[in-house]
């Protein structure tokens, strides 16, 4: 069977390091601050330089990937006769999606013999690497790149992404509440509990008073929803609140007997949007 080529792009929150050592490349996306005429990579500032600087009131935007780049990044692969599959950041998200999908029709006019295949992952930050991860254990046992494909269209639907944070005005900026509730939940001490719905789009599900209880939420949705007959793989994301990530591990272990596979951190392109504190829990459940 032919070899072939996996690509994700940074919003899955994987490391560069863990990603080489899992076997897929990583295209990244891009930040800046208001005030400063730099741009830099998703991996271009460590998290706690950038989150610092959130607290200290800097706003951050994200640049999605556009077609040009897809065509830097594909196009030698193809060249050099390997096949491709991309395994894209939410289409409702960003806009990356779109751009690779233009980008691999003119590369599939100009390569005819490849295969390039984008597929919409309708996830973020961990619930897309946890979905990439599913998707590489496929092709460790050796199923091609069309099966592939089309695992991660099936699966995309269980993989459920459950989060908290813990400053509403993050919300408020990307016009996920209005102004009056941001203003009401700080005074309140309100916590939203958040998912990823099978479009892809962020839906505030739940306002929890306080931190404590709002972790605890986010592990009794692991109880609810959670596949007992799929792979048992769970990963936890923060945005440098790394010991609240730790206590949502051990209420995980204590409560289900489940060991967390993987802790990492919410990069700047997620985290410009949800803000530090935020708390996120990713696993494959009976459905999204």
């Amino acid at each position: 069977m032919k070899d072939y080529t996996v690509f994700v792009d940074s919003a899955c929150d994987i490391s560069p390091k863990k990603l080489a050592e899992w076997g897929a490349k990583c295209i990244s996306l891009s930040f800046s601050f208001d005030g400063e005429n730099v741009t830099y990579n998703d991996d271009g500032m460590s998290v706690k330089e950038f989150y610092q600087k959130m607290r200290d009131g800097t706003v951050a935007h994200t640049s999605a990937i556009n077609v040009d780049t897809f065509l830097t990044v594909f196009e030698p692969e193809l060249a050099a006769g390997n096949d491709v599959i991309y395994l894209a950041f939410s289409s409702g998200l960003s806009s990356t999606y779109s751009s690779a999908v233009t980008a691999a029709a003119e590369l599939r006019e100009k390569y005819p013999d490849r295969i390039l295949r984008v597929v919409d992952s309708l996830a973020a930050s961990a619930g897309y690497g946890l979905l990439l991860r599913l998707a590489l254990n496929e092709k460790e046992k050796g199923a091609g790149i069309d099966e592939v494909a089309n695992f991660c269209e099936n699966m995309r639907d269980s993989i459920c992404h459950w989060f908290t944070v813990d400053d509403l005005k993050y919300l408020r900026r990307g016009g996920r509440i209005s102004a009056t509730a941001a203003v009401a939940g700080a005074v309140l001490g309100i916590k939203p509990v958040l998912h990823v719905d099978d479009e892809g789009h962020l839906i505030n599900m739940m306002k929890i008073r306080g931190r404590k209880a709002s972790v605890k939420a986010l592990a009794d949705k692991f109880g609810e929803l959670k596949d007992r007959a799929a792979d048992g793989t769970v990963f936890i994301s923060n945005g440098d609140c790394l010991g609240d990530a730790e206590s949502l591990a051990e209420i995980l272990k204590n409560e289900y007997g489940v060991k967390v596979s993987l802790i990492t951190d919410i990069g700047p392109v997620i985290g410009a949007h949800s803000g530090p504190g935020t708390l996120a829990l990713f696993f494959v459940g009976t459905h999204k």
